[in-house]
């Protein structure tokens, strides 16, 4: 398939939703690049979390203009990249659009006793499961008005890579 044929997209979510496996598949399939958000994290925000403390506002800013400019540039550039980032505040996702208004968010929820247990059975370089709670309680639902795709998580990965891009084609 062809990538430019797709809006840039960010997968977004709590930690533990699956983020990164269902853009790399995502991206696989429609042909695109992929980024991980927590790799474009400054070495400061991966600290803090590793150290048991929430990011706040004032921390995210910078790595989701970060985002927002990858966002834009790869759109520039012909190839819309798929992007695995939180984007738990209607502000964070907004300021995203700013960067690129052509981008999709592609939300994937669920329990968050589904999404504890996923946590406790996996290690991550920086993110404790201690701070699900936390994203949990930030996180702000997707609103009529914002351009999104909302996912079940209790589906496999390649169930919600159809369900997308079914979406997006339907488009």
């Amino acid at each position: 398939m062809n990538s430019a044929a797709y809006p840039p997209m960010v997968v977004m979510g709590v930690s533990g939703s699956g983020k990164s496996t269902v853009g790399r598949l995502l991206a696989d399939k429609v042909g695109s690049v992929f980024i991980d958000g927590d790799d474009l994290h400054p070495v400061s925000n991966k600290e803090k979390m590793a150290a048991g403390h929430p990011l706040n506002d004032g921390d995210r800013e910078p790595w989701l203009s970060t985002i927002g400019d990858a966002l834009f540039e790869s759109t520039n550039d012909g190839a819309p990249a798929i992007i695995a980032c939180s984007a738990l505040k209607r502000s964070y996702r907004d300021l995203l659009r700013r960067h690129e208004p052509s981008t999709v968010f592609v939300h994937l929820s669920g329990a968050s006793e589904l999404i504890q247990h996923r946590l406790d059975e996996r290690s991550h370089e920086y993110m404790p499961p201690t701070l699900l709670a936390s994203q949990l309680s930030t996180l702000e639902a997707i609103e009529a008005d914002e351009p999104a795709i909302e996912v079940d998580v209790r589906l496999s990965p390649e169930d919600i890579v159809d369900l997308v891009a079914l979406n997006l084609s339907a488009k």
